[in-house]
């Protein structure tokens, strides 16, 4: 009975995900075929002549009925053909892999780092919390909350690069590039964590079941581990699902501020360039990696939470 449960949760989750895909390829497409203007003419310039706008707009396939650039746009996307660029006029598709290794690089050493200093962190301060140095590191992850991480980007690079000269100020190919983008991007994220963690461990600490294990003659330190940290994870993980999402788009900026080449670099320079092929294909790969992320959160929740089966 669990497995069949857990097979329609899965199957449920699975469609749910396919149905916001085809939702979100639909609206990036119409939203940037609303701005106006013509491609091939601002790819070639004002002063272009007409009977170039039309070769160029019929090499592109710009001047096709709307359903077919978006059927062949989508049809590119599931076969690995990420479109060519307005720009340039060649293949994206080699750039874009190239790029999403790196972001997805910075994006996963990032959330990795936050969860080795969050989780040990928020369990520490939910038992410290009225304590002077519970106080001092709540206040810390107060301010690591509101500021953002860009900024911690530029006082990173002005401390550790300009007034140390310890790491490089940008760039992207050696250990040693990675460290500033990551540590601005860890800093934030680790920061919001940490109070997750920490509220998550307190709800459970207060329940019943950590009462009656205390009861029972369990220490505080195994109520804690045994039982509270285990299902504060149930939380966390969707928490953790969440910033993950959230830490693919602060990484556009932080690309930007450390000249990473990655996904963010590109679109940015996309919109500057207005290359609707690249922007669209970049920012649909973007929402992937959201829906990605939101499905295999819900798969593990109902992995780990026998409760989701049920209800399924």
């Amino acid at each position: 009975m669990n497995a069949r449960a857990a097979m329609r949760f899965v199957l449920r989750s699975l469609s749910r995900f396919a149905v916001l895909l085809l939702l979100a390829s639909i609206i990036i497409f119409l939203l940037l075929r609303a701005v106006p203007g013509d491609p091939a003419r601002v790819a070639l310039g004002v002063t272009a002549t007409d009977e170039a706008v039309a070769a160029l707009s019929a090499q592109l396939g710009t001047d096709r009925p709307l359903h077919t650039q978006y059927l062949e746009w989508v049809g590119g996307l599931a076969t690995g053909d990420f479109g060519v660029s307005l720009a340039s006029r060649t293949d994206i598709t080699p750039t874009v892999v190239e790029r999403a290794g790196v972001s997805l690089t910075l994006t996963v050493l990032a959330m990795a780092a936050s969860m080795a200093i969050a989780v040990p962190l928020g369990v520490y301060l939910s038992q410290r919390e009225n304590r002077a140095d519970g106080a001092i590191v709540a206040a810390l992850t107060q301010v690591g909350i509101v500021v953002p991480s860009f900024l911690v980007g530029i006082l990173a690079v002005g401390l550790f690069s300009l007034r140390l000269g310890w790491l490089p100020a940008n760039g992207w190919g050696t250990p040693s590039h990675v460290v500033l983008p990551v540590l601005a991007l860890t800093l934030v994220q680790a920061a919001i964590l940490t109070r997750y963690v920490r509220g998550a461990v307190v709800e459970e600490m207060g329940k019943d079941y950590v009462r009656t294990a205390r009861a029972k003659g369990a220490s505080t330190s195994t109520a804690l581990y045994r039982h509270a940290v285990k299902n504060a994870a149930l939380s966390v993980l969707t928490v953790t699902g969440i910033q993950l999402s959230s830490l693919i788009v602060g990484a556009v900026v932080i690309e930007r501020v450390f000249a990473i080449p990655g996904l963010g670099t590109m679109l940015l320079d996309a919109v500057a360039n207005r290359d609707l092929t690249t922007v669209q294909t970049v920012l649909m790969l973007l929402v992937a990696f959201t829906l990605v992320v939101n499905l295999v959160v819900d798969v593990l929740y109902a992995v780990i939470d026998p409760r989701i089966r049920r209800k399924a």
